[in-house]
């Protein structure tokens, strides 16, 4: 259950410039164990890749979800795979 895995989740609606990454970053953080960044794509998404055990990274996807988000989401989509690891802490990017 707490096998360190790697989440990519794509997030779509009004997410840019509504201080969306900072407060991924801060509830990455709040959740604890998560490596990894959240950055604005050119199509208007925010990409999220946190590396973590699997319980922390559920936890985020859940937050992504949950309406208690900057902005509106509209929609979220992942993938799972295996950690890459080569992060320092969760950027901003």
């Amino acid at each position: 259950m707490n096998d360190c895995v790697r989440l990519t989740a794509w997030v779509r609606g009004h997410v840019q410039g509504v201080g969306f990454r900072w407060f991924t970053r801060e509830n990455a953080l709040r959740i604890g164990g998560l490596i990894g960044f959240a950055s604005n794509l050119s199509d208007g998404r925010v990409q999220v890749v946190a590396e973590g055990p699997r319980a922390a990274c559920e936890g985020l996807l859940d937050w992504l979800r949950g309406g208690d988000t900057p902005g509106r989401v509209d929609g979220v989509t992942e993938i799972w795979a295996t950690p890459r690891g080569g992060y320092d802490g969760f950027e901003i990017r």
